[in-house]
């Protein structure tokens, strides 16, 4: 008998009825969320490190703003950044719905240049990046300056719709998130890094 194991590990943990709704929303606006497994997986993360100050770039419908919520300390605070003020609006919605605090959170609708570049330095536990990767660079530098050492930075969708493991892919979004985890690999000096097969990939390196 032939196992999906990818499947099988992605429907571990069922999502509930909110993130199933937020998700649908997100599907009629074409936004870009964490897989269900990749939500799971944040949850866990950030319940792990016992989390109190995320910064994520790319809100979406609000499903993995909601798994880093869960599994934050309760009191924890969530920056999340998109530059579509739709995702914003929607991502209200779902934390509405789940009674999230609005203490809570802070949604950002602005460039991501121009929000990442104002945020402290060493006063994040953990980073997520889940957007278009033209500003990866970027975001990868100021995530580096803003996490405290022990920190975690997370690169959701790494394998750019399984693109990036195939060396003869080299359109500019592939190139960009293959050149971030190379760079992000070579650095052993600043990251301790692995690369983790849920959803479409995750890179997640830890600040030394």
């Amino acid at each position: 008998m032939n196992i999906d194991l990818h499947s099988y590990a992605e429907d571990f943990i069922a999502e509930d009825d909110i993130s199933k709704a937020a998700r649908a929303r997100g599907v009629e606006l074409g936004t870009r969320d964490s897989s269900q497994g990749t939500a799971a997986y944040l949850q866990h993360l950030a319940h792990l490190i016992s989390a109190q100050s995320v910064v994520e770039v790319g809100t979406g419908s609000g499903v993995g703003s909601l798994a880093l919520l869960r599994g934050m300390i309760e009191g924890g605070t969530l920056t999340s950044i998109d530059d579509e003020a739709e995702h914003t609006r929607i991502a209200r919605i779902a934390f509405s719905e789940a009674e999230i605090s609005p203490t809570r959170f802070r949604l950002i609708t602005n460039p991501v240049m121009d929000v990442m570049s104002k945020l402290t330095d060493r006063a994040y536990d953990l980073v997520v990046l889940r957007h278009d990767p033209e500003d990866l660079e970027f975001s990868i530098e100021h995530a580096q300056r803003m996490l405290r050492t022990g920190g975690v930075l997370v690169i959701d969708s790494f394998f750019g719709g399984g693109k990036v493991p195939d060396p003869t892919q080299r359109d500019p979004r592939t190139i960009a998130l293959r050149e971030a985890g190379k760079s992000i690999r070579q650095a052993t000096s600043i990251w301790t890094s692995i690369v983790i097969g849920a959803g479409d990939g995750l890179l997640v390196a830890t600040k030394r």
